[in-house]
């Protein structure tokens, strides 16, 4: 298992696939249609505009496990240090301890970028991710009641944060 940096030309199809599966088949995006890959595109272009790392876990054979990522969480500057994040494993590859794998080594980014505050938006019935995320010292920061509706049924969306130690001297502007 290696941990690398996804690039669009050798990950862009996998990330895809994994995206796609998990909006077919759960409330980790509350996203309805699967994604085309034109979108992939534009999402690698906004990670590399943002300076964003995408974060991947390769099996031995070299094949995409599953990656994590961050973004801005709000545009206005004063949000500048935070970021939201997503990791999202391979069904074939769930339940192997991945996802703490990809969250520390993001973590560990966001850290050496500077940023303060990790921000992730989880499905209130996302047990797994919440365990994860709260083994990782996340604590949830607040939930918003009915934020969305898939499969017929309202969903509430929990934010857990992370404060990090960084950045060493912040600043307005």
């Amino acid at each position: 298992m290696n941990l690398i940096r996804c690039t669009q030309e050798r990950h862009a199809g996998t990330i895809l696939e994994i995206l796609n599966e998990a909006i077919l088949n759960s409330t980790a995006l509350f996203d309805y249609q699967p994604r085309k890959p034109e979108a992939m595109v534009a999402w690698f272009e906004a990670k590399e505009r943002g300076g964003y790392p995408v974060i991947g876990v390769e099996s031995g054979d070299g094949k995409l496990m599953g990656f994590a990522s961050y973004g801005s969480f709000r545009a206005w500057p004063a949000y500048k240090y935070s970021v939201e994040h997503s990791v999202y494993v391979h069904r074939d590859h769930r339940g192997r301890g991945l996802g703490r794998i990809l969250m520390r080594e993001l973590i560990s980014a966001a850290e050496e970028q500077g940023y303060h505050a990790m921000i992730g938006g989880i499905e209130a019935g996302n047990a797994g991710s919440i365990a994860l995320h709260e083994s990782l010292a996340f604590t949830h920061a607040g939930t918003i009641r009915e934020a969305g509706f898939k499969f017929g049924r309202w969903l509430d969306l929990s934010f857990y944060q992370l404060i990090l130690r960084t950045p060493a001297e912040p600043c307005d502007g």
